[in-house]
């Protein structure tokens, strides 16, 4: 049973900070790209960043030099750092993991179910 677990979200002020982690726990032979999204009420689902198990990243436009995210391999834990944060970052942040489960098996994609960020004054 593999788990993702995600934490450190809440309420912060517009040009705050906050750092979200997302742990993997459970059968894992090895985590390949591991990738944050967000889904704001009536908005569709989008990625936020991702990263790579060489540690390549990506991100949206919108967080583009405000978000930062990162990995560390050995606890199978992924963050991602957010700095000037906005109202529009308003959002349930999702982790997903693509990895496998046994050396062998087919990589498939994980989830966690979410921790909720508030940029609010």
């Amino acid at each position: 049973q593999v788990q993702l677990v995600e934490s450190g979200g809440g309420l912060v002020q517009p040009g705050g900070s906050l750092t979200l982690s997302c742990a993997a726990s459970g059968s894992i032979f090895g985590i390949n790209a591991m990738t944050w999204y967000r889904q704001a009420p009536g908005k569709e689902r989008e990625l936020v960043a991702s990263i790579s198990s060489g540690g390549d990243t990506k991100y949206a436009d919108s967080v583009k030099g405000r978000f930062a995210i990162s990995r560390n391999n050995t606890k199978n834990t992924l963050y991602l750092q957010m700095n000037s944060l906005k109202p529009e970052d308003t959002a349930l942040y999702t982790c997903n993991a693509h990895l496998r489960i046994r050396v062998g098996a087919f990589v498939n994609d994980y989830w966690g179910q979410g921790t909720q960020v508030t940029v609010s004054s």
